[in-house]
């Protein structure tokens, strides 16, 4: 007979289950990515993914609300990217909700990202503080 679980150990499974079942709601959402990947991306017509894309097995994306700290996180200091806006609906059931820091659900792209799916690709400089300036809006 398994173990039996505690009340909190239930309640947070159930949690989970339904943060997995409920993806926030969005239109788009944003990678971040080094130009010189864009570049090679508009000649292939397809996005591939960074390296660390391509080590996952998925294209890492953010919504607008988790975009400033991935950059802080994974692009500190790096200068020379781009803030790509994505139609979240024009990528299907490639695009999946997983859990990833502190638990929160990141969009993740099982498979290239179409150019068609994009509707905008922005600088992303950095700022006198040494963090990204992101678009006004974001």
């Amino acid at each position: 007979m398994p173990p039996r679980l505690s009340t909190g150990v239930r309640r947070r499974r159930a949690d989970a289950a339904t943060l997995a079942a409920s993806p926030p709601v969005t239109d788009l959402v944003y990678k971040i990515a080094p130009s010189s990947l864009w570049r090679e991306a508009e000649t292939l017509g397809e996005f591939r993914g960074a390296p660390v894309d391509a080590a996952d097995g998925f294209i890492h994306f953010s919504t607008a609300a988790q975009a400033r700290e991935t950059a802080a996180k994974h692009f500190a200091g790096q200068g020379d990217l781009l803030l790509v806006a994505v139609d979240a609906a024009a990528l299907g059931a490639a695009l999946r909700w997983e859990p990833s820091r502190g638990g929160a659900l990141f969009p993740h792209l099982y498979g290239p990202l179409p150019l068609a799916a994009v509707r905008s690709v922005a600088p992303l400089p950095l700022g006198a503080d040494g963090a990204h300036a992101f678009p006004d809006g974001m």
